[in-house]
């Protein structure tokens, strides 16, 4: 496995996301599975990784695949109590940064959850609410 997705993989499992953000790059772009949209740039997304790792319960990682620059994770968790089976999506740079993410998730009724989870966390987090200047 490529050194940053292990370690992206071991910081989460940690529940360490403080530490997520320097395995991105500057420019780094995230997709989130709840709306079609994309946040841009590495302070931004790992202030949405921080928030989603306070929303998801009983997370773990199931696979790893992927080879040189591409990536995916397929985790398994709890968004208030409703199962969840996603991937992770990722894409390194030439530096073995984080250039692109994509996360996807089934089934629909978690991922009103989570977006419901989210949208309350955010609208209370002033820190947060700055970033939303980030979203395109």
């Amino acid at each position: 496995m490529h050194p940053t997705i292990q370690k992206f993989h071991d910081l989460v499992l940690a529940h360490n996301h403080d530490d997520v953000p320097a395995l991105m790059a500057d420019d780094v772009t995230f997709q989130p599975p709840t709306y079609w949209a994309t946040w841009n740039g590495r302070e931004a997304v790992g202030a949405v990784l921080g928030h989603v790792n306070e929303v998801f319960t009983d997370f773990e990682y199931r696979r790893v695949m992927g080879d040189g620059k591409d990536w995916a994770l397929e985790f398994q968790c709890k968004v208030d109590g409703l199962d969840c089976v996603g991937v992770d999506l990722f894409t390194l740079n030439e530096e073995g940064l984080i250039q692109e993410m994509e996360v996807v998730m089934r089934p629909h009724k978690t991922i009103g959850a989570l977006r419901a989870a989210m949208n309350e966390r955010v609208a209370k987090d002033p820190a947060f609410l700055k970033h939303k200047s980030a979203l395109s």
